[in-house]
């Protein structure tokens, strides 16, 4: 199995250095340990239950970017992109620039994009979800498109391309894994089957939950005609790990009070999403920038982790 870590914060308690620092010690950090992918969110205020919409937020392509650049085997990706916030050929430009300097590390992970707030806040088209879900459909058109020879027009409803020139192309060939993140089990999950190389599902509801959307991702691979083990399933959970399994000092606590566990109940939780068929297991931490965070992970539960066989494959 593989592991990935997303960083939904860059608000750090109980340090004096700059950002940019902090940041890159946590991804330097992340690679050392031995972790699979480094995932970034596509927002620009914080959300809630997070922290308060007001503390640090870096755009995601710039802060993936700079994680290239100190950064050698780990895979890199938005987690996912909001459709909305981009036009969509400017968006594989962009998606295709990450891959190309980080020769070839990189995801590209896509959505409908949810946080209203942050669009009427920044003063982006913010339009029904009928229209989202459409947007999102063309952007995964004109993308393969994109990374594909075709250099002709395009023509959808909602985007209009005069000549889809992409140079250099993408460095991974045909292109980087496409990533649909959502829940949706008609119009996300449709997509996927169609479009996608990846999904990523959020266990927020339980193993069963998430066994419960691959049954039906299973049902809409066979209803496109496409093998069901084609798409890399993907996983999103929030996971601290203290030695004890206890809170942190106050003064390096997140704006919200979280959950801490074992590492011994960190690897149980990696084993029963092994054994319902995930792939690949992506969380995020309040705590990685806590001094020596990341050595339980390299020491104990890793190692364990990526032995681990998954279902089905």
């Amino acid at each position: 199995m593989k592991v990935g870590l997303q960083i939904p914060y860059f608000t750090y308690p109980g340090t004096n250095a700059p950002l940019a620092d902090d940041f890159a010690r946590i991804v330097k950090g992340a690679e050392a340990a031995g972790f699979d992918s480094i995932w970034v969110m596509d927002h620009y205020f914080q959300l809630e239950g997070i922290g308060p919409a007001d503390i640090e937020m870096l755009e995601c392509y710039s802060a993936l970017s700079y994680a290239a650049a100190l950064t050698e085997k780990v895979m890199l990706g938005p987690l996912v992109v909001g459709v909305t916030y981009r036009r969509p050929a400017i968006l594989v430009k962009t998606a295709t620039t990450l891959d190309v300097l980080s020769k070839g590390r990189s995801y590209f992970g896509v959505g409908a994009a949810w946080f209203e707030r942050e669009h009427k806040g920044l003063g982006v088209d913010f339009p029904p979800v009928k229209e989202r879900f459409e947007r999102l459909e063309e952007m995964l058109q004109i993308a393969h498109q994109m990374w594909s020879d075709n250099v002709g027009s395009y023509e959808g409803k909602h985007y209009q391309l005069a000549e889809t020139i992409n140079v250099p192309g993408a460095y991974r060939k045909p292109h980087p894994p496409i990533m649909i993140g959502g829940m949706g089990e008609q119009k996300t999950f449709r997509m996927i089957a169609k479009y996608a190389d990846a999904c990523n599902i959020f266990t927020w509801q339980g193993i069963d939950s998430v066994r419960a959307k691959y049954d039906v991702l299973r049902e809409r691979c066979d209803e496109a005609g496409r093998p069901y083990t084609d798409i890399e399933k993907t996983t999103l959970s929030e996971l601290n790990v203290t030695p004890d399994g206890k809170s942190l000092p106050d003064e390096l606590k997140m704006p919200e009070e979280r959950e801490y566990m074992t590492a011994p109940k960190a690897i149980e939780w990696f084993q029963q999403l092994a054994d319902i068929g995930t792939d690949h297991a992506i969380f995020n931490s309040s705590i990685t920038h806590v001094p020596g965070s990341l050595d339980i992970w390299a020491e104990e539960i890793l190692p364990p982790v990526h032995k681990m066989k998954v279902a089905g494959r």
